[in-house]
């Protein structure tokens, strides 16, 4: 099939995000970026959207008029990726959802759980679908080891430990990147909780297949002056008496990108790391550690999808982003009735974006409570 035309609204020179979006999406060939409002400064804009190749007619200076023309032209844009500061994504996703145009977003889902609520009420209202990056579901062993859990191989799960934790914010630093992630008016209040910490967060619920009903959070500044957490401490409870721990943390100088979940049932244990994310360790009650490769998770159901490359050749993060889109592509050609629908699509959606933004809400009421444990009820955090 001829590749998805995608729009993007954000990502202009200088950013991060942007071009890991636009090299996922180009992996396996799903899509064209041929639309973009790239920046809020206009001469920026332009000059983005002209290294891209980009044409000039497409180069937008304002997401709002991009939304309009694109939905109005007979070619215009198939989805839109939103790789903004947090602060903003509600705006422009609303405009494009009211306009019909699906919409694929950078996690979190918004700043606020006021503005993930509004984009909700859009979702809902439009028939345009909408999708969360949080592209670390998609690793092959990652959703191999959920499979795992539901079919029983742990047994009744008992204990959730995950965590995210880096060091590129150890020491006071002023760069593109630190200064909106640092600054609560871009990123919201949550500083590190909602950077990362909805990463792993979304990686245990999603691989567990469980629910956080209360959690118990302590969240810390150490950096002098900085108006946002850079390092967080949650104790969680499930809805089926398993007990969770949730560290992350971007002062913890030698870790990278140390993104770790382990998980223990009645039966057995997991254990995967992001940073060698191609084996994953399986233990069995009283049996010797097995290691399980990517390679093996090609035989099976939830393994075997988007794998790109034979065993032994590493696959990661820009592959499992890859994924993301590929599945959403496939998802709105199934809406077209160009595509046979999967029935087993795991691409996050809205309501793993409002779960990741009441986690971020529970997080800091408790920790302004003194670490007070807080329910997560439904769409209500208490």
């Amino acid at each position: 099939m001829k590749p998805l035309k995608l729009g993007m609204v954000g990502g202009g020179q200088g950013a991060f995000i942007g071009a890991v979006h636009r090299i996922a999406s180009r992996i396996d060939g799903h899509w064209d970026l041929v639309a973009g409002a790239l920046s809020s400064d206009p001469v920026r804009a332009r000059a983005s959207a002209s290294e891209l190749n980009i044409a000039p007619e497409r180069a937008y200076t304002d997401f709002i008029d991009m939304a309009a023309r694109e939905a109005a032209r007979a070619d215009g844009i198939d989805a839109v990726a939103i790789v903004t500061p947090n602060h903003m994504h509600a705006a422009p996703a609303i405009a494009f959802l009211e306009a019909g145009i699906n919409v694929i977003c950078d996690k979190p889902l918004a700043s606020t759980l006021q503005e993930a609520e509004a984009i909700a009420t859009a979702v809902s209202r439009s028939n345009a679908r909408f999708f969360l990056t949080h592209n670390y579901t998609a690793y092959p062993l990652i959703r191999q080891a959920r499979e795992m859990i539901a079919r029983g191989d742990l047994g009744k799960l008992r204990l959730i430990q995950v965590e995210y934790v880096q060091d590129w914010l150890t020491q006071e630093l002023h760069n593109k990147q630190a200064d909106w992630r640092t600054d609560p008016a871009r990123s919201g209040a949550g500083g590190c909780v909602g950077d990362i910490g909805t990463h792993a967060y979304n990686l245990a619920t999603y691989v567990s297949g469980l629910s956080a009903t209360e959690l118990a959070a302590d969240l810390d500044s150490f950096v002098p002056g900085r108006q946002v957490d850079d390092n967080v401490h949650v104790m969680m409870r499930y809805e089926n008496g398993a007990k969770g721990l949730l560290w992350s943390s971007q002062v913890a100088p030698g870790n990278e990108n140390g993104l770790r979940l382990r998980i223990f049932g009645e039966k057995a244990g997991i254990e995967w790391g992001q940073e060698a994310p191609n084996q994953m360790r399986f233990t069995p009650f009283g049996e010797p550690t097995r290691i399980l490769t990517r390679a093996g998770a090609e035989a099976t159901p939830a393994g075997s999808r988007n794998i790109r490359a034979p065993g032994g050749h590493p696959e990661g993060y820009l592959e499992a982003f890859a994924t993301l889109y590929a599945e959403a592509a496939q998802i709105i050609r199934a809406d077209r009735g160009q595509a046979t629908p999967d029935l087993e699509s795991h691409t996050p959606d809205i309501d793993d974006g409002l779960n990741g933004m009441r986690f971020i809400a529970a997080c800091i009421a408790s920790s302004r409570d003194n670490a007070a444990w807080k329910a997560l009820l439904g769409e209500q955090v208490t």
